[in-house]
């Protein structure tokens, strides 16, 4: 008997009640925050306006705030059900047009920016189709871990301002998009190309590969073949990246002042412009399910009929070893300066001192405030990755918990991804307040999507082989099966995929920090000392470099550290394989 392949009503079912309940939680956000709403909407629409009372009585009466969030909502839903995304608090303008103009924004500069992730991809990937062998990536990783707001202030100044070679803010035409696309582009085909990168050596090891070689099959084909037998389990990922490119662009939208769908969305939750938010948040959403629609299609159609008549043959993991000297030195760099840093008091002002340069008494220079950088980044060290590293390891036991659950998985990564951490974080930050653990909270729902799709497709295909098949059929119990074989196969690529997302995470919670949804001043925590540091980048860089140069190390610490572990487990297991046979 067959299993099925793919549980999309379970899949459906999930989609709904997740969709139902983001939609309900955006529409009571007015008074999840324990604001009052008419207060926020009064001064939005003047902030000169005094807020007397019988001017809050009248917003309250014009909103209907007085019958309560669920006729607010029921009032929504029906209007909903006629196309209607109803009037914006603030202008009074119509919130469809708003949106749909705001998501036409989005898309043409994900579209581009999705264009440079996948050039940069290839320009990683192609080495190793090359060379026939991976390499530890910590190159990948570091440029999957520079903060996309750090790359679009640096590409603004030098591109816009001091050569003057493009627009610097606005959105009138294809040069716009060229440097906020470059700033989205560089982290997501640093992630990319890494995800590839990492599946391909064991696939270039196949037999077919050295028997269509020995044939004389040109090096083209080989190479079309092994990324056509690569990319099943990483196309989710690909779409993921998409959405994210898209709603997750506001920090970037709001350094270039680009009018996207992000950036409404977030000016809305500032302004509780119920509307015009509830309507930003379902275009997202709905953005999610049909990209993530798409991507499955697409998966199944690489996959053929391989998947449904369990004929799939996995590749054997092989971990690429790293040579010990790439994360030794990587470490070695980031012990010293954050011990150097923990000698260091990182409050101590010094106005006279105020964004100094480097020297020896100040070895990474000072901050606005004359505060001493490598202080700071030296006791921001443990909030910041401490944090990270716990938000990843909880993402990563619910993604393996969920890929055995594929229909529950898809469903909940299709709206999960489709929420901006910048939303996310506003939701939070109403109920629980502005803060390191509001922070965390709003990262740790939101990041498990990407590995939780990935543990699904890995789960899938190999509850899909032929090998398992053959389990079965000798009478492996299943838990034998789970233990010694599906759960091997997949734990160990979405657990080198967390690593690899790490630095994501962290710079998830810069981003907070950097719009005042994160760590409070004056915390030393790095994406709040990428916040501060902002405003001055152009006369003293080396404040905003310090933490953005950490995040990178850390990143290519965390995957080349990983592959050479599991390199050195690997070799051991051969040898004591090779000892065993010989004797």
């Amino acid at each position: 008997m067959k299993r099925p392949t793919f549980p999309s009503g379970t899949a459906g079912a999930t989609r709904a009640l997740c969709l139902l309940a983001v939609l309900t939680t955006v529409g009571l956000l007015p008074w999840l925050s324990g604001r009052d709403p008419a207060l926020t909407v009064l001064r939005a629409r003047s902030a000169e306006q005094e807020p007397t009372e019988e001017a809050l009585d009248a917003v309250r009466q014009d909103l209907g705030l007085d019958a309560g969030p669920l006729s607010l909502l029921g009032k929504w839903a029906s209007d909903l059900a006629r196309g209607d995304l109803g009037t914006s608090w603030v202008s009074g303008t119509d919130v469809l047009p708003s949106v749909a103009s705001g998501l036409q924004v989005s898309l043409a500069l994900m579209g581009v920016a999705f264009g440079v992730a996948v050039l940069l991809a290839c320009a990683l990937v192609a080495p190793v189709l090359v060379r026939g062998r991976g390499s530890a990536g910590a190159w990948a990783a570091m440029l999957a871990a520079l903060p996309e707001f750090l790359l679009a202030t640096v590409a603004l100044l030098v591109c816009g301002v001091w050569l003057g070679w493009l627009p610097t803010s606005g959105w009138q035409g294809p040069l716009y998009m060229v440097l906020p696309a470059l700033a989205l582009g560089v982290p997501a085909g640093g992630l990319l190309g890494r995800l590839v990168a990492d599946a391909l050596p064991a696939v270039l090891d196949e037999r077919w590969v050295e028997l269509w070689r020995g044939a004389g099959v040109s090096r083209g084909s080989v190479s079309a073949a092994a990324l056509k037998r690569v990319l099943p389990p990483l196309v989710p990922q690909f779409g993921m990246v998409a959405v994210g490119l898209t709603g997750g662009a506001v920090a970037v939208e709001t350094v270039f002042a680009v009018p996207g769908i992000g950036r409404t969305a977030l000016g809305a939750a500032k302004s509780q412009d119920l509307p015009l938010l509830q309507g930003a948040v379902l275009a997202l959403l709905l953005l999610g399910l049909v990209t993530g629609a798409a991507a499955a299609l697409v998966r199944r159609r690489l996959l053929g009929p391989a998947l449904r008549d369990s004929g799939l043959s996995l590749p054997p993991a092989r971990p690429v070893r790293a040579h010990p000297v790439i994360p030794l030195a990587l470490f070695t760099v980031l012990a010293v300066t954050i011990g150097w840093g923990l000698l260091r008091d990182p409050y101590a002002l010094d106005t006279t001192a105020r964004l100094a340069a480097p020297s020896w008494s100040h070895p990474l220079g000072t901050d606005g405030l004359g505060r001493d950088v490598l202080a700071r980044l030296g006791h921001g060290a443990a909030p910041t990755v401490g944090t990270a590293a716990a938000v990843c390891l909880l993402s990563l036991l619910v993604a393996l918990t969920l890929g055995f659950l594929p229909g529950v998985a898809a469903g909940a990564a299709d709206i999960a991804n489709a929420l901006p951490p910048v939303i996310v974080g506003i939701l939070v930050a109403a109920v629980a307040g502005p803060g390191t653990g509001g922070a965390a909270l709003a990262v740790a729902l939101i990041s498990w999507p990407p590995l939780a799709a990935h543990a699904a497709a890995l789960v899938q295909e190999v509850r899909a082989s032929a090998f398992l098949t053959a389990q079965r059929a000798i009478g492996a119990s299943p838990w034998w099966i789970l233990t010694r074989h599906v759960l091997p196969s997949v734990a160990a690529p979405v657990a080198r995929h967390a690593l690899l997302r790490l630095p994501g995470i962290a710079l998830a919670l810069a981003s907070l920090g950097f719009l005042g949804l994160g760590a409070q001043p004056p915390a030393p925590e790095w994406g709040l000392l990428l916040d501060e540091s902002r405003a001055y980048v152009e006369r003293a860089p080396w404040a905003a470099l310090a933490p953005a140069v950490a995040l990178a190390l850390l990143a290519g610490l965390a995957v080349s550290g990983a592959a050479y572990a599991q390199g050195r487990r690997t070799t051991r297991r051969v040898t004591k394989k090779e000892a065993l046979v010989a004797a």
